[in-house]
């Protein structure tokens, strides 16, 4: 199986467990459960709420894949992935707690208003206990907020702002991705190495809040190794076609452009980049870089062969030789025909880790849950020793700097690690960026 039926999969199925079940959600029904959503005997039901239009389209659907994949697993079908190298035990393949694991699923439209609008009717109407996915911080912001007060955990997916578990971080929400603070101190290392500590930067940015913390994570570590930033210019989320953003980086005296965007807006823009030349120009004496913080498999294939030779971070990359991590792709590859990204290793790896969470806590309340992740510390799920920190509900681990592949074998093999970074030299204290943690709401 090759093609991805991006319908509202086991909606139908779902939706009459959940009718039949759930007269009304916990939250509308004064304290009837312990807890919104308290599954029955028979099954329980995950909302997987994506972007499956938008400009992270493509890492919707690979989410969704992963999705599917994890139900599968959970449920004792295939060959169970990362259930076999998960160093927690806790997992059997009879579903979570002895129920079935049936899902909705939902568009978010990379817009914080619809998907907002998608979590709650899975929460309300379908009976979701926990709401996952997304490809946007600004996105994972909003639906976490509404998870906080509707009384369900949240497992982000695709977010890589500093707000997610910084000034915006919840009790309920819990972050298994890496964060812009991540990427720039991953990189600028590897780009000091490479291209010298005497560069000046021109930064275009996605106007929203992962941009913003991206550029200024990325800003921030250049400019400590001694980089100099001449020029930050912010970019539409919807927008398209990046000639007029380009143009002005050749009037600047800027050596390097830094793309702080995503999923196709970087495919977009870096595509625009090279139209105008950028890549064949010597300034200030030296030959003109692109940095992309943020890469993805996706996106390299997008950009073809403009990616070759340009740095960026990732979390998690299929060519990562650890046994989880085959494990993962063997699974993953068997039922879809080709390697999974980096979106749909976190949701995957999310998905087991709520169910895991569940099973050693021996409950669905949201409160033991949150308790059951905050300081594990786990592996075997393909990044390595892994800590959920407690403070934050931020996941710990090594960051990969990749650069894109000069040689590729094959339309797959199109990025390289270059750099594991430990996960020491990406650790920061949790007060930096503000917020509060508060407290668990069960929603009852």
């Amino acid at each position: 199986m090759s093609k991805l039926d991006l319908s509202r999969r086991g909606v139908l199925k779902t939706g009459a467990v959940a009718g039949a079940g759930l007269a009304l959600p916990t939250i509308f029904t004064s304290g009837a459960s312990a807890f919104t959503n308290e599954p029955g005997d028979s099954s329980v039901t995950l909302g997987f709420n994506v972007p499956q239009s938008g400009p992270y389209a493509d890492e919707g659907a690979d989410e969704l894949r992963a999705y599917f994949l994890a139900v599968e697993h959970l449920n004792g079908e295939g060959d169970g992935g990362m259930l076999n190298t998960f160093s927690s035990k806790a997992l059997d393949g009879a579903g979570i707690l002895g129920r079935k694991v049936e899902y909705v699923t939902g568009d978010t439209q990379t817009k914080s208003d619809a998907a907002r609008a998608s979590a709650r009717s899975m929460i309300e109407k379908d009976g979701a206990i926990m709401i996952t996915g997304g490809s946007s911080s600004g996105v994972a912001v909003a639906v976490q907020a509404l998870c906080q007060e509707a009384g369900v955990i949240f497992m982000a997916g695709l977010t890589h702002s500093n707000d997610t578990t910084g000034k915006d971080k919840k009790a309920n929400g819990f972050r298994h991705f890496f964060n812009s603070y991540m990427s720039g101190a991953a990189l600028a290392p590897i780009l000091g190495s490479n291209y010298g500590t005497d560069r000046k930067a021109y930064h275009l940015t996605a106007d929203y809040n992962w941009g913003y913390t991206t550029e200024e994570a990325v800003r921030t570590s250049t400019e400590a190794i001694g980089w100099e930033t001449v020029g930050t210019v912010k970019t539409p989320l919807t927008q398209t076609d990046f000639s007029s953003y380009i143009a002005p980086v050749l009037n600047s005296d800027a050596d390097v452009l830094v793309l702080n965007h995503y999923g196709g807006n970087m495919v977009n823009s870096l595509t625009n980049a090279v139209q105008f030349g950028l890549r064949d120009r010597v300034v200030n004496g030296k030959n003109f870089e692109i940095v992309v913080p943020l890469y993805s498999r996706l996106m390299a294939k997008g950009a073809g062969a403009n990616v070759k030779g340009i740095y960026g971070s990732t979390n998690w990359h299929w060519s990562l030789s650890d046994e989880g991590s085959q494990a993962f792709v063997r699974s993953f590859g068997t039922k879809y025909g080709f390697p999974p990204s980096q979106a749909a290793h976190t949701c995957y790896v999310q998905t087991l880790l709520y169910a895991d969470a569940v099973t050693r806590a021996g409950s669905f309340n949201p409160c033991a849950v949150s308790e059951a992740l905050e300081g594990f510390e786990f592996d075997g799920m393909g990044n390595g020793p892994t800590l959920y920190r407690a403070e934050d509900h931020q996941c710990f681990k090594d960051v990969l700097v990749v650069r894109g592949k000069e040689n590729p074998e094959n339309e797959f093999d199109l990025l390289e690690i270059v750099e594991v970074t430990p996960v020491a030299q990406v650790t920061y204290d949790a007060s930096i960026f503000g917020g509060e943690l508060g407290s668990c709401n069960p929603g009852a």
